[in-house]
């Protein structure tokens, strides 16, 4: 039976707690979590990730022209993630061969497949255009090359949006910026490199140009940005119409909209970052005598950042009298490299005793021989004890998808719930895994 009435501050709004005090994700009791399938591991709310996805198509659905959510699965991705977005309704982004591979492995409609990247590789473009995917980001003018080189070897022609760097910095942390000028994505607007790729790109018969994308960072919790760039690239939109006959068909708006990891954040609701998207290209489209344009959009942290929980059992713990107390778990920066990065906090509570008092702040140190290997520096719970569960909320973007082997630890667990059912999407890695790359020395010869 669970108890509605209890119910700790920290928690997402996707979570409760049942009778016996444990931290219940969509119906699933996470200490059963944890005795079915160990410790790391990240918990997938499924039901939460598609009420995001829905969240967004209703936020945009006012707009006259098109509109595509293209996930940007670099945030997580997952063989059962990607037959799930595919029943969605929505597009996907992906940034590798990789991730195109996985996505076509999965039944994903290659139509609704956006292919970005500052470094594609001759390989991964041939794959992408022999794929007959729906779009390639440009990002540079070797790309043009490339590009135009393999539809002539494949007899073939590809959309293409063109990537510009416009100058607008979101304000966010450096690491995670990445609409200002100097920029390793895309083309510079104020020096004349997009003006320069539309015209080369325009003298190429397999090549079709339909429009521009520009993504100025992560984490953003104003409008402002959006607003400037939009502003930005359909006037130049005009201008270039006039001069090269260039069509504004599509405007690729980027992702970045930010999401609540701890109480301090504060993220806008959807809607608002849509209205704002929309009322700007209204009234940028007709200041400049342009057709609406259809909008695109790539949200990756705001649809699974929230939907992930990482569960970790708590291990030595170590007191340095009148300045810290140091609590150990058995993850840290090899399954979630973020705090590491980028300074990223975190919050949480004890799993198996979600609603006790609070008596202690205690830091939360990582297992990874690294002094930096901190999950969260400053957070208040139940006097810990070893064999604890610590469940960190909003983790499901960029903690798997960046996680390594460090230390030779092996990846977590992945498992999905929903509606009281849990699904193991990712099998944790074992120590045996690493063989699987490795040749002795006995066979050089």
């Amino acid at each position: 039976m669970m108890n509605k009435q209890t119910y700790n501050k920290r928690m997402m709004s996707n979570m409760e707690v049942n009778s016996q005090n444990h931290l219940v994700i969509d119906g699933v009791d996470t200490v059963d979590i944890v005795n079915k399938y160990g410790t790391p591991v990240n918990v997938y709310d499924i039901s939460l990730v598609k009420q995001k996805i829905s969240a967004f198509k209703e936020a945009f659905k006012t707009y006259e022209n098109k509109t595509q959510v293209a996930y940007a699965s670099k945030a997580f991705s997952s063989l059962a993630l990607y037959e799930i977005l595919a029943k969605e309704d929505v597009s996907l982004d992906v940034v590798s061969g990789g991730e195109l591979f996985l996505a076509l492995k999965a039944g994903f409609p290659k139509e609704r497949i956006h292919f970005h990247g500052n470094n594609k590789s001759h390989e991964e473009l041939e794959a992408a255009i022999s794929e007959q995917i729906g779009c390639i980001v440009i990002d540079n003018f070797y790309e043009i090359g490339m590009i135009e080189e393999l539809t002539e070897k494949l007899d073939a022609t590809v959309d293409v949006l063109i990537r510009v760097t416009p100058g607008v910095e979101a304000h966010t942390h450096e690491y995670i910026t990445t609409g200002q000028a100097d920029s390793k994505f895309g083309f510079d607007l104020a020096s004349g490199q997009v003006e320069a790729a539309i015209k080369e790109i325009k003298s190429i018969d397999r090549i079709n140009m339909i429009g521009l994308h520009a993504h100025i960072g992560s984490q953003i919790f104003e409008v402002d940005g959006y607003q400037v760039v939009i502003e930005k690239l359909i006037g130049k939109a005009k201008e270039w119409k006039e001069a090269y006959d260039f069509k504004l068909d599509v405007l690729n708006v980027g992702g970045g909209f930010g999401i609540r990891y701890t109480d301090e954040d504060a993220p806008l609701p959807l809607d608002e970052y849509a209205k704002a998207i929309m009322s700007a290209v209204r009234k940028h489209a007709d200041v400049n005598d342009l057709v609406l344009p259809e909008i695109w959009i790539e949200p990756g942290r705001s649809i699974v950042g929230e939907a992930g929980t990482s569960l970790y059992t708590i291990g030595t713990q170590k007191t340095i009298p009148s300045i810290r107390k140091y609590v150990s778990v058995d993850g840290g920066m090899a399954d979630n490299i973020r705090p590491a990065l980028y300074q990223a906090e975190y919050t949480g509570v004890l799993a198996n005793r979600v609603n006790e008092e609070e008596e202690e702040k205690v830091s939360i140190a990582g297992k990874a021989c690294e002094s930096g290997d901190m999950l969260i520096w400053d957070i208040t719970l139940p006097q810990p004890d070893q064999n604890d569960i610590l469940a960190v909320f909003s983790t499901g973007a960029y903690g798997y998808s960046m996680a390594s082997n460090y230390n030779r630890l092996p990846r977590p667990a992945v498992v999905f719930v929903e509606n009281g059912k849990d699904f193991l999407a990712i099998r944790r890695e074992t120590v045996q895994d690493f063989l699987k790359l490795e040749n002795s020395m006995e066979n050089w010869n």
